[in-house]
């Protein structure tokens, strides 16, 4: 139990309007993804909304992401707000050393360079670089040497953030998501408002207390509209009214440092209430360690299943390609269940994204009606995985672009390039020149499918998908396909974790190798 009292939460009350400093800069690092976030990553956002500085930060306002819903937060109760930087880059491999240091550049300059009496970050959590373990909380410590130890920071983060001691040790106040999928980043933008203008308006003490999960939970296990995640979120609310915040991060279980993993923290006036209210959740979740465990179907049998269901259904079957995932570091492009589909002849069957630009522009130098032999897809980092050689037809083209219309990140404006439908068999392949979890239904639409009147429908997703189409699904099957992203944590050759770690619910403890060598030779 990490429990610290908060010198900095002691104030005169404070009746003026504030000026608070407001950034973004947000990425998601799988260490064993294929690809790294480059600037350019950041300046097309891919998953976010693409970069945006200054006051074109205001445009984010009706989106859902955690920086829209403090400002108007904040701005109805009549402060002011002096916005730097809003970055972010779909989860890859690490965050080059380049885009980080311009990015956090551009917000620790205004830091210096600005006059304000708070400041706000939206961060993700999870962000390891070519140079950083901790890239949100490095970015804090630099934030810190510039403003002291009495300035009021309030961090938000992604329920997938691997909190580090270090984030919660320099930002006053960090608030997480509550919902996988995010439908409530807004909301969360907001709680983290509420915490920064109590602690700057507030002469009561302020403490802190957290606890570290003992085993690692698999991405697929954390969705919220399941169990066991949602029971945790249901005690997590009942449990606030005797403090002032609580969260619970799950945690990115793919990132190759000693802070991965799962976080219970709290903050509130009264020490006891905090340390009480955060132990329950931790024994509630170690409680129910078994029930995190997750079972997946490899691909072959996820089709027979779904093209079974499918016969009687009304409704599309849904197969989340988890390990394919650009939400988790994934490339869209692996082919092993658009394989699995023509080879158990799938009928009224589309499957999105599949990012190959060549494909695409191949598509668009056709034209509607052509048919055109290419190699779709493939990532040459997955064994056993292999573009798909074959002739296509081109049912339709499109530019890309689109606005998105689910609960999730509705009203976000997306631009995936070049776009074309190719059809093989009976099966509909969205073909796209940028990567993007497939997650929202206007996604298929951009290209004329329609994914109500499908009978199965392959998202490369893990959870976020579930807040658009579980409506509309008849039945969802997680798949196992091969994949950059390993949905078993246990099956990653991890090598930098904190000793002693369960590499899943129940599963084996992990041991550095140079203490697992020592070990063996003082056998």
């Amino acid at each position: 139990m990490w429990l610290a009292v908060n010198p900095r939460a002691v104030n005169k009350e404070e009746e003026a309007p504030l000026k608070i400093l407001v950034a973004g800069f947000q990425h998601e690092t799988n260490t064993f993804a294929p690809s790294k976030a480059t600037y350019d990553s950041f300046v097309r956002g891919e998953d976010f909304p693409s970069l945006v500085r200054g006051e074109d930060v205001l445009s984010l306002l009706d989106v859902n992401i955690p920086i829209g819903g403090f400002i108007k937060h904040v701005q109805a109760r009549g402060h002011e707000v002096l916005p730097v930087i809003w970055a972010g880059a779909g989860a890859s491999a690490h965050t080059t050393e380049d885009a980080y240091e311009r990015i956090a550049g551009e917000i620790l300059d205004a830091v210096k360079r600005r006059n304000f009496d708070a400041i706000y970050l939206d961060l993700h959590g999870a962000q390891v670089t070519e140079h950083l373990d901790d890239g949100e909380g490095e970015l804090l410590a630099r934030v810190r040497e510039i403003v002291g130890r009495e300035m009021k920071i309030s961090v938000s983060l992604d329920s997938h953030a691997n909190v580090t001691e270090q984030m919660l040790e320099l930002a006053d106040a960090v608030v997480a998501y509550r919902t996988y999928p995010h439908v409530d980043m807004a909301d969360t933008g907001r709680r983290a408002a509420e915490l920064l203008l109590h602690l700057v308006s507030s002469r009561a003490p302020f403490y802190r207390a957290a606890k570290r999960i003992p085993f690692l939970i698999p991405v697929n296990a954390m969705s919220t509209m399941l169990q066991p995640a949602r029971g945790v979120y249901d005690l997590l609310e009942e449990q606030e009214g005797a403090v002032s915040s609580l969260s619970f991060a799950p945690g990115f279980s793919a990132a190759d440092f000693p802070g991965c993993g799962a976080t219970v923290w709290g903050y509130g006036s009264d020490r006891d209430a905090v340390e009480r209210a955060v132990e329950r959740i931790y024994q509630h979740i170690v409680d129910a360690e078994i029930a995190w465990n997750v079972e997946f179907e490899d691909a072959d049998n996820a089709v027979v299943r779904a093209i079974a269901i499918a016969r009687c259904a009304k409704r599309p079957v849904i197969l989340a390609d988890t390990q394919d995932n650009p939400g988790v570091g994934g490339n869209s492009n692996t082919t092993g269940l658009l394989k699995a589909l023509i080879r158990h002849g799938a009928k009224n069957a589309a499957i999105g994204l599949i990012c190959d630009a060549k494909a695409a522009a191949a598509a668009h130098a056709g034209g509607v009606g052509a048919e055109i032999s290419i190699d779709l897809g493939g990532c040459a980092e997955v064994p056993g995985d292999s573009p798909l050689t074959a002739r296509f037809l081109v049912e339709t083209l499109s530019d890309g672009k689109l606005v998105y219309g689910g609960p999730m990140m509705n009203g976000k404006q997306a631009n995936l390039g070049l776009t074309a439908c190719l059809k093989i068999d009976d099966i509909r392949i969205v073909v796209t020149s940028a990567k993007a979890q497939l997650l929202d239904r206007n996604m298929y639409r951009t290209v004329g499918i329609d994914p109500e009147k499908m009978s199965i429908l392959v998202n490369k997703s893990s959870v976020h998908f579930r807040a658009d189409f579980a409506a509309i699904s008849e039945e969802i099957i997680v798949v196992k396909s091969p994949g950059p992203f390993l949905a078993d944590p246990t099956a990653l050759p991890w090598k930098h974790l904190r000793d002693g770690i369960r590499l899943g619910p129940n599963g084996p403890v992990f041991k550095a190798p140079i203490r697992a060598a020592r070990a063996k030779l003082s056998a």
